[in-house]
């Protein structure tokens, strides 16, 4: 069974936007919501330079790290292209209207 975690709205997210959030002492959670309105949560830093991801720019399903451009699938936490790494991504449901994430510890690695 997984412990989730209630993080707020969709309205609390700007669309296109991210939103941080620190649970304990675990890495931080950056929390995005696309064009279309999905919401997806990946560890706040990219495999590359750990660069903040939610500072980067949310186009289509990805965001691109502000420090180095790299982009990030925001469903697999996979770089695209050329680039090689992973960001781990956390389980996100909404329920009821409200944003729920999987604790952190339960962050995986997409295979």
């Amino acid at each position: 069974m997984t412990d989730w975690i209630d993080i707020g709205t969709l309205a609390d997210i700007p669309q296109r936007g991210a939103r941080t959030v620190q649970i304990g002492d675990e890495k931080e959670i950056a929390v995005f919501r696309t064009g279309d309105d999905q919401i997806f949560a990946l560890v706040n830093e990219c495999p590359h330079k750990k660069g903040p991801l939610s500072q980067g720019i949310v186009h289509g399903h990805s965001v691109a790290c502000p420090l180095h451009n790299w982009n990030i699938a925001l469903k697999t936490g996979e770089a695209q292209g050329e680039d090689k790494g992973c960001t781990p991504t956390i389980a996100v449901k909404q329920e009821d209207g409200r944003i729920l994430i999987a604790r952190p510890e339960l962050a995986k690695v997409a295979a």
